[in-house]
């Protein structure tokens, strides 16, 4: 069975969606840096403070139609 308390825990997650975002957007994200590659994809990366803010992150990615291809959580922060 999975541990699942670490995930409602603050860390720090890269999105990987569709597209090019200009840093313009990284205020809407929650404060998110973006990170654009040179195959037309953006990688958001920042703290989340639990699932709940996670989930309404990517709610917002969902409402602007941008494609989600990955989220990975890269490690764990004790700054909510």
């Amino acid at each position: 069975m999975m541990d699942n308390r670490k995930y409602d825990e603050p860390g720090v997650y890269q999105i990987r969606v569709g597209g090019v975002l200009d840093d313009r957007w990284s205020d809407w994200f929650d404060g998110f840096s973006l990170d654009k590659s040179s195959i037309n994809e953006t990688v958001l990366t920042g703290c989340v403070s639990d699932q709940a803010a996670l989930h309404g992150l990517l709610s917002k990615i969902r409402d602007i139609g941008l494609p989600l291809i990955s989220v990975e959580r890269i490690e764990d922060s004790q700054t909510p």
